[in-house]
């Protein structure tokens, strides 16, 4: 498991609060050691509405992943359990 680095966003640390876990089928991102989102088979899935925090991590999380990442509104619409 490995700290989420700020990259693109506006901090320059996430303080430890964000971590990924990568294995070979599948790139978990937890939060406050919470799973919120997955990427498994190019495939994303956010598992639930987080607070502004979290949702900055899922966001960095995305867009490292070469994922678009913009709103909170366009991560669950697109990205959301449904």
């Amino acid at each position: 498991m490995e700290d989420l680095q700020a990259i693109h966003d506006s901090r320059t640390s996430f303080y430890n609060k964000a971590q990924v876990e990568t294995t070979d089928t599948r790139k978990t991102l937890l939060s406050y050691n919470t799973e919120v989102c997955f990427i498994e088979n190019g495939k994303v899935e956010v598992l639930g509405e987080f607070s502004n925090t979290t949702m900055r991590h899922i966001k960095e999380f995305l867009k490292q992943s070469g994922f678009i990442a913009e709103s909170k509104a366009q991560i669950l619409k697109d990205y959301g359990r449904k």
